[in-house]
C-alpha cells in the first residue's frame, strides 16, 4: 500500500501551527512508513499588521491579540511565548515563507540530505525564535541569521530566491491553497481531497483518520 500523503499548510506566525508541530512528530513516529507529509504554507498573515488591526480592533486591538496568544499558549505545556510575544508585528509572513520555499527549492534539487529534515528543522527555527524571542522572521536578515544557527549554505538559499524558482513555490502553493479553498492554519488534506482536518485538532482524531485510511481498502472508503 503506498504511504498517505498528507497536505499541510500552515503559517509560520500561527500559534495554531506551533502548538501542532508536535503532533506531525508523534504522527511521522507512529506511521513512519504509511505517512508522507507535504509541506505547504498559507498566508494568514500576509498582512500581518492589517490583519489584527482591522480583526481585533473592537476586541482591545494589538494588545487584545496579544493577551489572547499568552492564555492559548498557557494551556499547553510543550510550548512556550515571551511575554511580550505580538509586540512586535512582523510585516508578513509571506516573506518567511517564500525564504522557506527556498530551502524546500535545496531538498528537491537533492542540495541538502533529505534525511536532514532542513524544511522541518528551519520552518520549526523560525517558529521557535519569533514566539519566544520577539525576532523577526519577515526580516531577511533574521532569516539568513537562522539558516547560518543552522549550518545552512545561505549563499545557495539565495540562488533559488535570485532564479524565481522559489517564487515559483510558493505561487504552487497559492494555487493549492485556491484549490483546495484552504482558509485555517493549520489545515490537514489527505485522502486525494476527500477528507480535511482544520484548526486545533486534537492528535487522536488526527490518528484515527490515518488509521480508518489505512485499514480500508480505497473502493470501502465511501459508503456513497
Amino acid at each position: 500500500m503506498k504511504p498517505i500523503r498528507i497536505f499541510y499548510f500552515s503559517d509560520v506566525l500561527c500559534i495554531w501551527a506551533y502548538i501542532a508541530q508536535i503532533r506531525l512528530e508523534e504522527l511521522k513516529t507512529a506511521f513512519p512508513e504509511n505517512v508522507v507529509i507535504d509541506y505547504h504554507f498559507v498566508p494568514v498573515f500576509g498582512n500581518a499588521r492589517e490583519k489584527l488591526e482591522n480583526g481585533w480592533r473592537d476586541r482591545g486591538g494589538l494588545t487584545g491579540y496579544q493577551n489572547h496568544v499568552k492564555a492559548i499558549a498557557s494551556k499547553f505545556e510543550h510550548i512556550s511565548v515571551h511575554p511580550d510575544v505580538w509586540s512586535r508585528v512582523p510585516a508578513s509572513s509571506t516573506s518567511a515563507h517564500l525564504f522557506l520555499n527556498a530551502i524546500q527549492m535545496l531538498e528537491i534539487k537533492g542540495l541538502v540530505s533529505e534525511s536532514d529534515k532542513v524544511l522541518e528543522k528551519t520552518a520549526w527555527a523560525f517558529r521557535e525564535a519569533f514566539f519566544t524571542k520577539l525576532a523577526d522572521i519577515s526580516d531577511r536578515k533574521v532569516q539568513f541569521e537562522i539558516a547560518e544557527s543552522l549550518g545552512l549554505d545561505v549563499t545557495l538559499i539565495q540562488e533559488q530566491i535570485d532564479s524565481g524558482e522559489a517564487y515559483a513555490l510558493l505561487s504552487k502553493d497559492f494555487d493549492l491553497i485556491k484549490e483546495h479553498t484552504v482558509t485555517v492554519s493549520p489545515t490537514l488534506i489527505f485522502n486525494e481531497g476527500r477528507q480535511r482536518l482544520n484548526g486545533n485538532v486534537g492528535y487522536r482524531v488526527i490518528e484515527a483518520n490515518i488509521r480508518e485510511l489505512l485499514n480500508n481498502p480505497p473502493d470501502e472508503q465511501s459508503w456513497c
